[in-house]
């Protein structure tokens, strides 16, 4: 007997089928381009951030960091580093697979790595607030800005797709 999930699989393969005149290996083709234009955007930001991240001990100001100010921005670099390597990670699993003919692979473990990828952005962005805060205007306000910083985040980047998902346009039926 299917499980649920692999009757929303077959169906969503019947209807791309259907209404776009697509195979399942060409979905995942689709799927595969869809995901790389999305780390695309995401690859350029975090390389940036890192990149900033990595420069800032050979600032002369550095010095004056207090001990928490230091583990905040080891943490944040070790998230960016840890962001970096996630977003990236779908380039090196292409290599690997490549000529393979193993698609559908590279489109799961990839989709599952930027997931990953994107979090750890996030909290890397939100470390960078609280320390960047923390430098110039205190501790508590560091503090303050972080955590509006992890709700803006997780209200953009979790809240909002799962209300659009859940709440939007129903899907679009075709019936030939």
């Amino acid at each position: 007997m299917k499980d649920a999930a692999e009757d929303n699989e077959l169906s969503d393969d019947g209807w791309n089928e259907r209404a776009r005149d697509e195979t399942p290996m060409q979905r995942l083709d689709r799927n595969w381009a869809d995901l790389l234009q999305e780390l695309r955007v995401v690859q350029t930001g975090v390389q940036l951030l890192t990149g900033f991240l990595l420069t800032l001990p050979f600032q002369a100001r550095f010095e004056q960091l207090s001990a928490y100010e230091r583990a905040v921005y080891l943490i944040t670099v070790a998230l960016s580093v840890a962001a970096t390597g996630f977003l990236i990670a779908p380039v090196s699993l292409h290599r690997t697979l490549f000529r393979r003919h193993a698609r559908e692979l590279m489109v799961t473990v990839s989709h599952r790595l930027a997931i990953v990828g994107l979090a750890l952005l996030g909290s890397a962005i939100v470390g960078v607030v609280l320390l960047i805060f923390d430098v110039v205007a205190g501790t508590a306000t560091g503090i303050v800005a972080a955590v509006a910083a992890l709700v803006l985040l997780a209200s953009l980047w979790v809240g909002l797709p799962w209300i659009a998902r859940a709440g939007g346009p129903a899907p679009v039926r075709y019936d030939p």
